[in-house]
């Protein structure tokens, strides 16, 4: 746990389910709670993975863990999820304790992790279940299972004409953005074939990801280098919005050239208004500066890193790196500088 909190990872969960025998999972709660309240995550989103809620210990999970290190967390992951009432059943035990405790209601937010065909089937519910939740989470291994696929390895590598995760990587990414929360690819479980890591980083991202997780310390780098936006990429932006501005406020034209690429219907462009919020203070570097705004107005910020951020420090200051689809990466300051 230590190594995971001084690493180069922008989230950390500690696990519950997965990684606990069942005898040892009672033990291992005081030793998450201890962890959250012992080293130094600055900068990371804290989360803890509970068992599955139909099991006999996600109840526990929660119970011990927000008591114990609720002021410490960031969110709940909630593994196998298969419908809203999943998601519902995590929402109302998190409000009961946060009251009992004197804890500020609403700000542990939620994970759903999506691992099987029906939990699929139902992404579109789960996705709007509740104000918690921030990000849908693929799952490949379980899902593989549950849909009987002939190889367990998570590689990629069957016989077939194309990806064959495909279709569910883009309904889970369509549920999340509808719902305007993030999404994340699952687990690469090959850890030392880090070409093979970042090939599949790279289709979750051509889709829209906004990050993949990392199973080992080799395949940090490589999530960081496909998922973090590049200084040309962060550029364009930049030329994007001032050819916007100007066709508009000067030219008083309807369409905007840049380079070889014309754009009509500026309302339809969402990513204008997404990057005129986060280049107001624009100095050189990618990251940026900007303001909270009102609660009633948080729809503003784009679905990506910043969601569940702005929903727990709205009156605080945050730091925002901008992606070509939103914010990518964000950090709460203390400091009013």
């Amino acid at each position: 746990m230590e190594k995971a909190a001084s690493s180069a990872a922008d989230e950390v969960f500690l696990d519950l389910e997965d990684a606990c025998a069942p005898l040892e999972k009672p033990a291992a709660r005081g030793k998450v709670v201890e962890a959250l309240r012992t080293h130094d995550w600055h900068g990371k989103t804290r989360v803890v993975r509970i068992n599955q809620v139909t099991s006999q210990f996600a109840f526990d999970d929660l119970r011990e863990v927000v008591t114990g290190a609720g002021d410490a967390l960031d969110c709940i992951m909630v593994p196998k999820v298969r419908n809203a009432g999943d998601v519902a059943f995590v929402d109302r035990a998190l409000i009961q304790l946060e009251q009992a405790l004197g804890l500020e209601v609403g700000r542990i937010g939620i994970e759903a992790q999506i691992e099987d065909a029906e939990g699929l089937m139902r992404a579109d519910e789960i996705a709007f279940s509740s104000d918690r939740l921030e990000t849908l989470t693929y799952g490949p291994a379980d899902f593989s299972a549950s849909m009987q696929l002939p190889s367990l390895s998570v590689r990629n590598d069957y016989n077939y004409p194309g990806d064959i995760f495909h279709y569910v990587l883009f309904k889970l990414a369509v549920a999340a953005r509808a719902a305007g929360i993030q999404v994340v690819d699952g687990p690469y479980l090959a850890i030392h074939d880090v070409e093979g890591y970042r090939a599949s980083a790279s289709r979750a991202a051509a889709l829209g990801y906004d990050g993949k997780w990392v199973l080992h310390p080799v395949q940090i780098e490589p999530a960081n280098e496909t998922f973090t936006p590049t200084q040309a990429d962060f550029d364009k932006a930049a030329r994007m919005l001032e050819a916007y501005r100007r066709a508009t406020e000067i030219d008083r034209k309807g369409a905007v050239m840049l380079g070889d690429m014309v754009t009509v219907e500026p309302q339809t462009i969402v990513v204008f208004d997404e990057v005129e919020a986060l280049l107001v203070k624009v100095g050189e570097r990618q990251i940026i500066a900007v303001e909270m705004i009102e609660n009633a107005e948080l729809q503003r910020f784009p679905p990506g890193w910043a969601h569940g951020l702005a929903r727990r420090h709205q009156n605080d200051r945050v730091l925002i790196r901008y992606s070509k689809v939103g914010v990518q990466k964000c950090q709460c300051l203390n400091s009013p500088e």
